[in-house]
């Protein structure tokens, strides 16, 4: 098909992967997991915001793909005999954020959601090519700002920043319109009975505006969790989607448990926020967190694992099925839990820090922070591989990049070809001994002071920008004293748990805890909210693929 029919600006070079041709063998193999089904020219087969959003394989006639804004629609694509629509949404359950129609009478072979998951679990071919066109289709439209969401926010605005970071991590396609920067925006705002002073503001589907909303109102409002059924009693919950959770998640429901993967706000977990790790088995090359947290989200869905966007609040430890309680009152039941909560950075310990985060103080290093600051003298705070690869990655963009840490070195905190790449980075500047002791500006950071503390110097600088990557606070104030924790608030499992952590929590059973099995029976926790963690993707990807392993056995007491 030529590209004269893609609406999309493609790269010629990836049109046959994004839009392939299937064979008549092909065809025939997804046919015994479908129906046939006629349709008739302008017959609608997807609806934008539908949710449970068929498979269409062309046998005959033509089905356009269209994106309804208004009374206006965008034409995306055109398939053609031998092309099937969709995109990633027909794995997650999410709404669809386009229309398809057909354009000419013929026939085509409709699969549900389970016979779209029955088929990419079970013919390896025709998975690569349905679960490749999906992920390009989809980076397509995050490229393009195709989708059912446009952001109206501010470059300083913090809520602009966290909106912007939640869509990017989440894989959401939308529009973003600046308030200084687009002449039409008021319009725009007049349109939704909005005023400037309430940005950011995020329109959903063209018809409800949401005034600075939180991360669950936005999942909400996009229908993120709306095909999750939340009744029903799971084999396992985990709860945080890092590395470590993601590959629970992974290995469970490829292993035939139900899975439900609870995350507060997007997948990849500190290690989703790092722009380039190379230390990754598999890839040479380097991948970046968010690219290997998005690979994984959409693996373990493609094995059946449900996600859901909610932050957990409260764990019910007292009886069995264990009880996991919502911010929003929703309750989740599961025979087991695994806990991937993960850690936090520290927050340096300044007065008046917080009036400047997401407005010049960022604990991530993406390409949205990337582009905020581009061009600009910035800071790095941390002697960890976090901050290294942060710093190598912005002195791409950036006129100068100071390195802050309050040893005399990095050898012993950070991997030897990180040290390397900084110190044959010419704009890279290492500040050994120094630490931040003050923050100036209105409404965005103006001006950093730092100290030496060999010297006793103290310097002004006129920068806008800080990136604070400093130890780590773990995620488990939420547990209100369910499991034995260590002095630092980490879980201890396993080895670690001693008598009277058992008797404390009243274990029941003769055997003792298995070696990521906390103080609860049949409850683990893995990656870098468990005492004694090995702070590596790595680390967190094998121990939550093991903690699946002692999951099978608790099912089996």
């Amino acid at each position: 098909m030529s590209n004269a029919r893609r609406g999309l600006p493609l790269a010629s070079s990836r049109i046959e992967k994004i839009f392939p041709k299937l064979t008549p063998a092909q065809i025939s193999r997804i046919a015994v997991h479908g129906h046939v089904r006629s349709v008739q020219t302008g017959e609608v087969l997807i609806e934008q915001g539908d949710t449970s959003v068929p498979l269409f394989v062309v046998t005959t006639g033509e089905v356009e793909i269209v994106r309804p804004l208004g009374a206006h629609e965008t034409l995306i694509t055109v398939h053609g005999p031998g092309e099937f629509t969709g995109e990633i949404n027909m794995l997650s359950g999410r709404r669809s954020l386009v229309r398809a129609r057909a354009t000419k009478p013929g026939e085509v072979i409709e699969l549900d959601h389970e016979q779209i998951r029955g088929l990419v679990q079970t013919d390896a071919e025709l998975s690569d090519i349905l679960m490749r066109a999906f992920i390009l289709r989809r980076l397509e439209l995050i490229s393009a700002g195709v989708g059912d969401a446009v952001l109206v926010g501010s470059a300083f605005s913090a809520g602009t920043l966290r909106i912007k970071e939640f869509l990017m991590r989440n894989g959401q396609p939308y529009a973003y319109i600046d308030l200084e920067r687009d002449p039409d925006v008021q319009n725009l705002l007049d349109s939704f009975q909005i005023s400037a002073s309430e940005i950011p503001v995020l329109i959903c589907r063209g018809q409800l505006a949401l005034r600075n909303p939180n991360n669950q109102e936005i999942a909400d409002c996009l229908g993120f969790n709306e095909s999750i059924d939340q009744t029903h009693v799971r084999d396992l919950v985990i709860i945080g989607a890092g590395p470590s959770g993601l590959a629970a998640a992974v290995y469970g429901a490829s292993e035939g448990l139900d899975v439900i993967v609870l995350e507060t706000s997007s997948p990849g977990g500190q290690a989703g926020s790092s722009s380039r790790i190379e230390n990754y088995l598999g890839f040479p090359t380097g991948i970046s967190g968010q690219d290997l947290a998005g690979r994984a989200y959409l693996q373990a869905q493609k094995f059946g694992a449900h996600m859901l966007v909610a932050n957990a609040t409260r764990l019910i430890c007292d009886r069995k099925p264990y009880v996991i309680e919502l911010e929003n009152g929703t309750r989740i039941s599961s025979n087991t839990v695994i806990i991937a909560t993960g850690a936090q950075y520290r927050k340096l310990p300044l007065e008046n820090l917080s009036r400047f985060e997401g407005a010049g103080v960022y604990h991530g290093a993406t390409f949205v922070e990337a582009q905020l600051c581009g061009g600009e003298e910035l800071v790095v705070v941390g002697g960890g591989n976090s901050a290294g690869q942060a710093a190598v990655f912005l002195a791409q963009t950036a006129k100068r990049v100071h390195m802050l840490v309050r040893s005399t070195g990095l050898a012993v905190t950070m991997s030897r070809y990180l040290i390397r790449r900084i110190e044959n980075t010419p704009t890279i500047i290492l500040r050994p001994q120094t630490e931040i002791v003050a923050v100036e500006g209105g409404k965005h950071l103006e001006s950093v002071y730092w100290r030496n503390s060999q010297t006793g110097q103290t310097e002004k600088h006129e920068i806008r920008h800080i990136f604070v990557m400093t130890g780590a606070d773990p995620n488990t104030r939420w547990l209100d004293g369910c499991l034995a924790l260590d002095a630092k608030g980490f879980i201890k499992t396993g080895p670690d748990l001693l008598p009277e952590n058992l008797t404390d929590s009243r274990w029941s059973l003769t055997r003792q805890p298995y070696l990521l099995e906390t103080s609860l029976p049949g409850v683990f926790a893995v990656g870098d909210v468990r005492g004694g963690s090995i702070k590596r993707v790595a680390s967190a990807v094998g121990e939550g693929s093991i903690a699946i392993s002692f999951v099978h056995r608790v099912l089996q007491e």
